[in-house]
C-alpha cells in the first residue's frame, strides 16, 4: 500500500466515520449536561472505535515507509498533520488513553519537517481544510461546529486581507493618493471582521460550543511534550495589523512573550510573516511625524482620518470578540459548568482553557490584549505601552490645521470610541 492511498484512507475516515462516531458521544453529552460520560458500555464502545480505527490507519502510513514516502510538498504534509492532529485532537476530547500513542510518531516527523507543534491546530480546521463534495473537515456533525468554523474562517481571510493591504503601505507613503486605495482596502476588511463576529455570536449556541465544540481543542500530549490546545488567533494577520498601526510594539515584553509563545502554531507561511513583523515603521509613527512636521496637505488629511478610522475598528473587532464572544461562550458557561465525572475541582478547573494557564490567568491577558487594540489607558496606570498618547497627537494636528480643499469619502473617524459591545 503506497503512502498516498493510506493518507487517503485516513482522510475519508476523518470525513466521514469520525464524524459519526464523535456526533454519536457529543448528543450522548449534551443531552446528560455533561462535559464527558464515563461507564457506559456503549458510549465506550464507540471510544473504542475510535482509538484504534485511527490507530491502525495511521500505522498504514508509517508501515508504507515514513519518511521516505511522506508527501515532498509542504502543502500535503501540513494537511497529512491535520488529518493525524483531528484523530489525536479526538483522543484527548473523549480521554481515549493508549492507541493513540501509536500516531505520535508520524505526528513528531511531520510536524519538526515543517517546523510546526505536532498537533493540530486552528489553520487546519479553517484556512487549511480542503471540502470534499462542499464539505469541509470537521470533528462532528453539529451545526454550530461548522458555523463556529465557516465565519471564523471568514473572518481569518478578511483579517488576513487587511494585513495585506497595510503592508503595502510603508513602501508608498502616508500621504500617497494609493495609500488611501489601501486604507479603504483594510477598513473594508475590519467591517468584515465586525459584521461576521456579530453574526457569529447571534447563530452560535452558548452550551454547544461549551460542552461540544470547546473540549476538541484542549491541550494534550504528543509523545514526552504537551502542546497547548487550539487558538483561533494563530495567524500572522492580527498581530501584523497590530504592529502596522502602531497599537502594539514587538519591543514591548508582554507582547513579544505572546508572538513568540505563538509561533510554532503558526501555519509555515505564516511564521515568515510573522518574523518580518516589526521591520517597518509604525504607519502612527509616519503620520505622527508627517502631521506634526507639516503642512497637512487634503491627501494627508484624508489619510490620517481614514488611518483613525482604521484604528477604531480593529479596537471594536477585538472588544467584540472579547466581550460578546470569549466572555459569554467561554468564562460565563465556565462559572457554572458541570463537574466532569472522576475529575476535582482543581483538575477540572485547569482543564477549562485550551492555553494551558488557569482561566483567571487567560482571561487577563486577552483584557490587557484588548486595551493594547483599542489604546486604552486603564485608570491609576501611566499608559506605558498604549497608543493613545500618539493618537492623540495626531487628531490634535488634524484638528489645530486649517482645512483647505478637502475630499473625503469616510464616515466616522472618531478613534476614540473603540469599545465595540454591542
Amino acid at each position: 500500500m503506497t503512502t498516498t492511498s493510506a493518507s487517503d484512507d485516513l482522510d475519508r475516515w476523518i470525513r466521514n466515520d469520525f464524524v459519526a462516531l464523535n456526533t454519536r458521544l457529543e448528543e450522548a453529552y449534551f443531552a446528560a449536561d455533561a462535559q464527558i460520560l464515563h461507564g457506559r458500555p456503549e458510549l465506550e464502545t464507540v471510544k473504542r472505535r475510535i482509538g484504534s480505527e485511527g490507530a491502525e490507519l495511521v500505522g498504514r502510513i508509517t508501515e508504507s515507509g515514513a519518511p521516505r514516502s511522506l508527501p515532498t510538498g509542504d502543502d500535503e504534509r501540513y494537511e497529512l498533520l491535520g488529518s493525524v492532529g483531528f484523530y489525536l485532537g479526538a483522543c484527548r476530547r473523549h480521554e481515549i488513553e493508549g492507541p493513540q500513542s501509536a500516531a505520535w510518531p508520524l505526528a513528531q516527523l511531520l510536524g519538526s519537517s515543517l517546523g510546526v507543534v505536532p498537533r493540530f491546530v486552528f489553520a487546519h480546521q479553517v484556512l487549511y481544510n480542503r471540502a470534499v463534495g462542499d464539505t469541509f473537515r470537521t470533528f462532528t456533525a453539529l451545526d454550530d461546529e461548522r458555523a463556529f468554523l465557516l465565519y471564523n474562517g471568514l473572518s481569518m481571510l478578511a483579517y488576513q486581507r487587511t494585513a495585506a493591504a497595510l503592508r503595502r503601505v510603508p513602501a508608498l507613503g502616508v500621504s500617497s493618493p494609493l495609500t488611501a486605495y489601501l486604507l479603504r482596502e483594510a477598513r473594508s476588511g475590519l467591517d468584515d471582521v465586525l459584521d461576521l463576529g456579530r453574526t457569529l455570536s447571534k447563530t452560535l449556541d452558548v452550551d454547544r460550543f461549551f460542552l461540544n465544540i470547546r473540549p476538541y481543542f484542549k491541550a494534550h500530549r504528543v509523545g514526552g511534550v504537551e502542546y497547548r490546545g487550539v487558538n483561533g488567533g494563530d495567524f500572522a494577520a492580527i498581530n501584523s495589523i497590530d504592529v502596522l498601526l502602531g497599537l502594539c510594539s514587538p519591543y514591548d515584553p508582554f507582547y513579544q512573550a505572546l508572538l513568540t509563545e505563538k509561533y510554532p502554531y503558526l501555519p509555515p507561511e505564516d511564521q515568515a510573516l510573522l518574523r518580518a513583523t516589526g521591520t517597518a515603521e509604525p504607519l502612527l509613527d509616519a503620520f505622527v511625524r508627517e502631521a506634526t512636521a507639516g503642512p497637512i496637505t487634503p491627501q494627508l488629511r484624508d489619510n490620517a482620518e481614514l488611518f483613525l478610522t482604521v484604528c477604531r475598528l480593529h479596537g471594536a473587532a477585538s472588544a467584540f470578540h472579547h466581550h460578546r464572544l470569549v466572555v459569554p461562550f467561554l468564562q460565563a458557561p465556565a462559572a457554572r459548568a458541570p463537574q466532569e465525572q472522576g475529575q476535582g475541582q482543581e483538575s477540572e478547573a485547569a482543564d477549562l482553557t485550551t492555553s494551558g494557564p488557569p482561566l483567571h490567568v487567560v482571561m487577563g491577558t486577552l483584557a490587557r490584549l484588548v486595551d493594547l487594540r483599542t489604546a486604552r489607558q486603564r485608570p491609576g496606570t501611566d499608559g506605558g505601552g498604549s497608543a493613545r498618547p500618539s493618537l492623540d497627537r495626531l487628531r490634535y494636528a488634524l484638528d489645530a490645521a486649517p482645512r483647505s480643499g478637502l475630499r473625503t469619502d469616510d464616515r466616522s473617524t472618531d478613534d476614540r470610541s473603540t469599545d465595540d459591545r454591542s
